[in-house]
């Protein structure tokens, strides 16, 4: 009887948490005119996807006619490399931080680890000079930078944390056997590192694609990610508002993060407690 009890409730919970999907969703196949009724948590009578036609490649964004489509891939090309860059810079710095240890190395560590508690918008004058002294301002590689720099601490405490609990033994008796540092790191510690490799990029992953401050202050028109072409499409809207292709690209937007978490969420749970504990 209690665990029917708790299970009904996780029931009611879950189905409050995911009602706002639900009625994206469906509001997202309606026609204009269906949604107009009031009723925005019917089943649509009339099934359409000419929303998502809309959203995707036909939109209305400021005074030039485009859609989602060419800031979708400013994303894409934002978010691979800046996420690929900032976990293998923050196993690095894992590796150095945990199995070759250097005098200050826990000072190195903390002030990375305060980065991690930076607002955001303490950053934006400084960053915003430094892209323009190098040549990156309004770029998608300036974004990139942006996002491995400000992601670099929480990387580098995800690797430290899980190295931390790796056996030293073999790091030793590698060196005995005449490898070198990028040979352990290659050879032994990052094929070992699946777990929190998921967790790393997962969380890279959904901070950089949702990400809108960065995107609103550090690009131009031909370099904006995917969530700023969304703010425009919904406050872009003269007269009526479709807020069935509203939907449709609030969805759009937001499905790549969807598909990472649905694929590979179960890991993110057992990468994180991998370096709980030390063996």
């Amino acid at each position: 009887l209690v665990r029917a009890l708790i299970y009904s409730i996780l029931i009611v919970f879950a189905v409050y948490y995911l009602l706002p999907l639900y009625v994206m969703l469906v509001n997202s196949v309606k026609p204009l005119d269906e949604i107009r009724q009031g009723n925005m948590m019917s089943l649509p009578q009339l099934f359409t996807i000419e929303p998502w036609i809309s959203a995707w490649s036909t939109a209305q964004i400021g005074v030039q006619p485009t859609g989602l489509k060419p800031y979708f891939i400013n994303s894409v090309l934002m978010v691979i490399p800046a996420v690929a860059i900032s976990t293998l810079l923050g196993a690095l710095n894992g590796y150095v931080l945990t199995k070759w240890k250097f005098r200050g190395d826990g000072i190195v560590f903390g002030l990375l680890l305060f980065a991690c508690f930076i607002p955001f918008q303490i950053v934006l004058i400084p960053m915003a000079r430094i892209l323009g002294l190098i040549g990156l301002a309004g770029s998608t590689p300036g974004l990139v930078l942006v996002h491995v720099v400000y992601g670099l601490g929480f990387t580098t405490l995800f690797f430290r944390n899980y190295y931390d609990a790796f056996p030293t033994e073999l790091i030793r008796a590698a060196q005995i056997d005449g490898a070198g540092f990028f040979r352990i790191f290659w050879r032994i510690l990052l094929p070992s590192s699946g777990p929190i490799i998921v967790v790393t990029v997962i969380w890279q992953f959904t901070n950089i694609w949702n990400d809108f401050l960065f995107g609103a202050s550090f690009s131009d028109v031909d370099s904006q990610p995917v969530t700023i072409a969304l703010n425009n499409l919904v406050s872009s809207s003269t007269g009526v508002k479709e807020y069935n292709v509203h939907f449709a690209g609030a969805i759009l937007a937001a499905l790549p993060t969807l598909i990472v978490y649905i694929v590979s969420g179960r890991y993110f749970v057992r990468g994180l407690m991998a370096g709980a504990v030390k063996g």
